[in-house]
């Protein structure tokens, strides 16, 4: 006897898949065509190849600053995977022990900063790290290290890796609770054979279990990498569209939204930054299919 062909499951996926299709990857497709126009000076737009692509790269007028906010995206990127991530699965270790007073208020505390608002977290360090009226400074004096204390988002040298450590401290909860998650989904009697043994603590944990949490550490890069390259709130709310001083803080995102919307005496163009953020799909999509090719895979082998 022939089934029937499952409708209901149509009728319950076909509201997620409009809605998807409708904002999501309609949008998508038509950024990746509007890469391929210009617009004139009559404000029409007409089809020109890779002309806008050749912009980006090669004009110096636009490469420059492209290749900027690439650098600094990379460092920017690079900080959250050098401390967030590492000091995420050190807390969640630490969470994760038995015998832990306030575990779970911990948890709360350290998590609650990613639920704020982007703007009240670059509003509230900038009132901290004020030379004027901010008390970094004199809570630096507590310590003995007022003398080291600078405008550091003020400073080229500085600003973009202040900026960096201030999304680290708001964001570290999230890496911290997706690893927690995994250490304690370990069952128990692996730990406890491993005691057995006669293995320290220590050696537990690296040897059993960081092995067996691959699969979340490499999620967690994943969407670290991910965040990182479609950052732009914290830049845009802190240092404006013009990332300063002197682009030092430029990422991606703060360069498409110039090279779209315009800025002050720069005039915007639709179809260039449509190029940008292809550009941006694009470094996403090979970053994320690179780390699925060369890790997803050799993880899925160990686990087997």
């Amino acid at each position: 006897m022939k089934k029937p062909f499952p409708w209901h499951i149509v009728v319950f996926l076909a509201p997620a898949f409009l809605i998807y299709a409708l904002f999501s990857a309609f949008p998508l497709l038509d950024t990746l065509r509007l890469g391929f126009y210009v617009t004139s000076d009559t404000n029409q737009q007409h089809f020109a190849g890779l002309a806008n692509y050749y912009t980006l790269m090669v004009d110096p007028h636009w490469s420059e600053g492209f290749w900027n906010a690439m650098r600094n995206n990379v460092k920017f990127f690079l900080v959250h995977m050098l401390i967030q991530n590492p000091i995420g699965l050190l807390l969640a270790a630490l969470l994760s022990m038995r015998g832990v007073r306030g575990a779970k208020a911990y948890q709360t505390l350290i998590f609650l900063p990613t639920l704020l608002s982007v703007v009240i977290i670059g509003f509230v360090w900038q009132l901290i790290l004020s030379p004027l009226w901010g008390v970094a400074e004199t809570l630096l004096g507590y310590v003995g290290l007022a003398e080291h204390f600078q405008p550091w988002l003020g400073d080229e040298s500085t600003a973009l890796f202040t900026l960096s450590l201030m999304s680290v401290w708001q964001f570290v909860g999230i890496p911290m609770m997706l690893i927690y998650a995994a250490l304690i989904a370990i069952p128990d009697e692996i730990i406890e054979a491993a005691v057995v043994e006669g293995a320290s603590a220590w050696r537990i944990f690296w040897t059993i279990r960081v092995p067996l949490i691959l699969p979340t550490l490499g999620l967690t890069t994943i969407l670290t990498f991910v965040g990182n390259f479609n950052a732009f709130d914290l830049i845009y709310s802190v240092k404006g569209a013009l990332a300063g001083p002197g682009y030092s803080t430029d990422i991606l995102g703060t360069y498409f939204y110039r090279a779209f919307f315009g800025y002050q005496s720069q005039l915007g163009s639709p179809t260039l930054g449509a190029a940008v953020a292809t550009m941006m799909f694009l470094v996403i999509l090979i970053g994320v299919g690179l780390y699925f090719f060369f890790v997803q895979r050799k993880l899925q082998r160990f686990s087997f």
